[in-house]
């Protein structure tokens, strides 16, 4: 089995909060992330796949097209945006990073499946001290 990642970068706002919550109850529990007027970061995007080489081509994907599809399916609708506000794949969801992950990898799945390989992780870094990985 062969594991091929690719790294994205992609800048984006938001805020962690409950909409049924007060800005106290949200401030407790999410602290300074459920800021009223948004934060933002610079996030790192890994995406892993898995597959056995082919042997027409000797690879698990062309790297090409990995980059397309994450760049279709995930940059191209979150950068420089407002998760809360403008990323359609997150809406109804808490801005978490966690949250976050689980809906890239949701994005993902199928596009790298068609293409013959698997989904592995979705690991990104939302800060330099604070980085998820999810697995399915």
């Amino acid at each position: 089995m062969i594991y091929l990642t690719r790294r994205e970068r992609f800048s984006a706002a938001h805020r962690m909060f409950r909409q049924d919550w007060s800005d106290e109850k949200n401030r407790e529990v999410f602290g300074k992330c459920s800021n009223p007027n948004w934060h933002g970061h610079n996030y790192i995007l890994w995406v892993t796949i898995k597959g056995k080489p082919s042997d027409n081509q000797g690879f698990v994907m062309n790297i090409d097209i990995l980059k397309k599809i994450i760049q279709e399916k995930v940059i191209l609708k979150i950068d420089h945006k407002n998760i809360n506000l403008e990323v359609e794949f997150m809406k109804g969801k808490i801005a978490t990073t966690e949250n976050l992950a689980t809906a890239i990898w949701n994005e993902l799945k199928d596009p790298v499946e068609k293409e013959g390989a698997q989904l592995y992780c979705v690991k990104i870094e939302e800060t330099e001290n604070n980085t998820i990985e999810y697995y399915g």
